[in-house]
């Protein structure tokens, strides 16, 4: 695998999965329709982005105990490498998340070695010429790592491309260290209510516009992500398209939004322009939610083919 590659600074945990017809009542019970065990948190991202053609590292901590083996085992399937020993202290940490019929998801999660990233294992960490760098809110959001994180992020070559996924946890996140990884942003990803948690409320035009002149002042652009209804993006000179999203049956949405990143990323490192960058990854997220689990995004010769086969209908029943 050769081109640009990404250093992957975010979390990876174990995934236990329950499918449920709806969510239980308090003080009530419900038995799962199925169960999994599955690799998961950022490990969807990294995931996405390999499948698709880009070489990926991962600059986490993984734990010593069978969530660490289990999550060792499926960075090997997809070919990532690590970059930092093991924490030989505790385990990698689990998430449990509930899937009800309607392909909504619900998390609980347990921090474990995940959550603990010092400055002199970030020091191990060489960014080359060339990468890609992400970063997660989740990451920033756990005390043991944010930090270290974000001084390690503030002395980045300025050259260097920084993905922003702020996450559900945004409002986790201390404002100082939100401030200040915004502040060296260039690619911004996230989802309504994430985008206004930032910047406050309103319509998806005008939340880019503040993110962009008020949170992200170094950004070359701000995608906000809205399902089926496509991503919107807005880029440093001003211009603005909302990008539509493609209809399918969704059957599980866990991983939906990590896909649409590790896609995007992949494709625009390569040369893309941002608008056919977030149509392959509209397609992407739309292909993984026809599948359960969070690490489903799809390889790049299947993406291709799902837009090729979407413009085709297109054509055939246009409007």
């Amino acid at each position: 695998m050769t081109g640009p590659r990404l250093v992957h600074t975010g979390s990876a945990v174990v995934d236990c999965v329950y499918h449920i017809d709806a969510l239980p009542a308090p003080g009530t019970e419900k038995t799962a329709a199925s169960y999994a065990q599955l690799p998961g948190g950022g490990f969807n991202m990294m995931a996405a982005a390999s499948r698709t053609g880009m070489k990926v590292v991962f600059a986490g901590q993984l734990g010593t105990g069978p969530n660490g083996d289990f999550l060792r085992a499926a960075f090997a399937a997809e070919n990532i490498d690590t970059l930092m020993p093991s924490s030989p202290a505790m385990d990698s940490g689990n998430c449990v998340v509930l899937v009800t019929g309607d392909a909504e998801r619900t998390f609980v999660s347990w921090p474990g070695a995940e959550g603990v990233l010092r400055a002199d294992l970030l020091a191990r960490v060489s960014v080359e010429a060339g990468d890609w760098v992400f970063t997660s809110g989740y990451t920033l959001s756990y005390p043991g790592s944010r930090n270290a994180l974000a001084d390690w992020i503030g002395k980045l070559p300025p050259e260097t491309p920084l993905v922003f996924d702020p996450t559900p946890v945004v409002a986790d996140i201390p404002p100082v260290i939100l401030t200040r990884v915004l502040g060296r942003t260039t690619w911004l990803s996230c989802n309504a209510a994430e985008a206004a948690t930032i910047a406050g409320g309103g319509d998806a035009q005008g939340v880019a516009e503040r993110l962009m002149a008020d949170h992200c002042p170094q950004a070359a652009g701000v995608l906000i992500r809205a399902g089926v209804a496509g991503c919107l993006v807005r880029l440093r000179d001003g211009q603005s398209w909302m990008v539509p999203g493609f209809a399918v049956k969704a059957i599980d949405t866990n991983g939906a939004g990590d896909t649409h990143i590790g896609a995007f990323v992949s494709v625009l490192a390569r040369g893309a322009a941002p608008e056919e960058a977030v149509r392959y990854a509209n397609a992407a997220a739309a292909i993984a939610v026809t599948r359960h689990g969070g690490s489903s995004g799809p390889a790049d010769r299947e993406i291709r083919q799902f837009i090729q086969a979407a413009e085709k209908r297109a054509d055939r029943f246009p409007g």
